[in-house]
């Protein structure tokens, strides 16, 4: 294991993302994944591109750790001209959110926060994704094939919909999956 500075620690996962567990896995960790429900409400004075680690960090101080633990909490945001695009709850809002982004770029942004008794850090990755113009038939075949109601933005950059439709991304293309794995990796070094 790379991470010798963890290798007396118990790592917990705070997500139910499988993309998530799955990259995490990547770095060679075990951990185990605790996840609770919180309102992921944040107050409307703080700025759209800081609202994934406000929430990052909120999860995070919802659990209650021992002195051997260190949780690590995500949230992802997509932001389209400072709107944030949250997770569709129907077909239709999937729709309308992916013809806002048909032809723009967006912004990912994936907040994480690292926490341990003694320690906590919260960061945030910024990846820009270009869409080409997407066809009605090829939005809609998406979202009857991938049903993407768990993923902000309405969209998995892994799926079917990033294969046929990303024409470009500038940064971490793991953090529009969910998770900034390398930025990730560099602060557990350090932690």
């Amino acid at each position: 294991m790379m991470l010798k500075n963890l290798t007396n620690k118990k790592i917990i996962l705070a997500s139910k993302s499988t993309r998530r567990q799955e990259l995490l896995k990547e770095l060679g960790l075990s951990f185990e994944i605790k996840t609770k429900e919180i309102k992921e409400d944040f107050p409307n004075t703080i700025d759209n591109s800081d609202v994934a680690s406000f929430l990052a960090k909120k999860k995070a101080e919802s659990f209650e750790l021992s002195n051997d633990e260190i949780i690590i909490t995500s949230d992802t945001t997509v932001l389209l001209a400072d709107n944030i695009l949250n997770k569709p709850q129907n077909s239709e809002e999937a729709l309308r959110m992916l013809q806002t982004l048909s032809g723009k770029t967006h912004v990912v942004c994936t907040g994480v926060c690292v926490k341990s008794l003694e320690k906590e850090i919260t960061f945030s990755n910024f990846t820009s994704v270009t869409f080409k113009l997407l066809s009605l038939d090829e939005i809609e075949y998406y979202i009857k094939h991938f049903q993407p109601y768990d993923k902000a933005g309405s969209y998995g950059i892994q799926e079917w919909i990033g294969f046929i439709g990303v024409e470009k991304i500038e940064g971490c293309y793991y953090n529009v999956m969910g998770l900034p794995i390398s930025k990730l990796y560099q602060e557990l070094l350090e932690f």
